[in-house]
């Protein structure tokens, strides 16, 4: 079994060739079909493990772009009582949609 973790997004995600994973919009998604998630911090080959002190320099992780799009809406209600004072907003976050196609390492 060969599977990696990476960090993007402030978030880390455990990747193996084939997933297809949301993380938050990447800003190269706009422009190009490849993107290279280049901090790694975990990999595993079959018996072989390799942790990163805090990222693995020489490993990376090639994917595919498969397009931006929005997320669930979620409601924002601000509320302080006997003032009359209530706000409700709404946020729906941009991900952009990756395949791994590569793991590098």
């Amino acid at each position: 079994m060969k599977f990696a973790v990476i960090k993007t997004g402030g978030k880390q995600y455990r990747v193996a060739e084939g997933d297809v994973l949301k993380v938050e919009k990447l800003a190269v998604a706009e422009t190009e079909k490849n993107v290279i998630f280049d901090q790694v911090l975990l990999t595993v080959d079959g018996e072989k493990l390799e942790v990163g002190k805090p990222i693995i320099k020489t490993a990376k992780v090639l994917a595919e772009n498969l397009g931006t799009s929005k997320g669930d809406k979620v409601l924002i209600f601000k509320y302080k009582p006997k003032v009359r004072y209530r706000v409700k907003r709404g946020h729906r976050q941009l991900h952009t949609k990756v395949k791994i196609t590569k793991l590098d390492f």
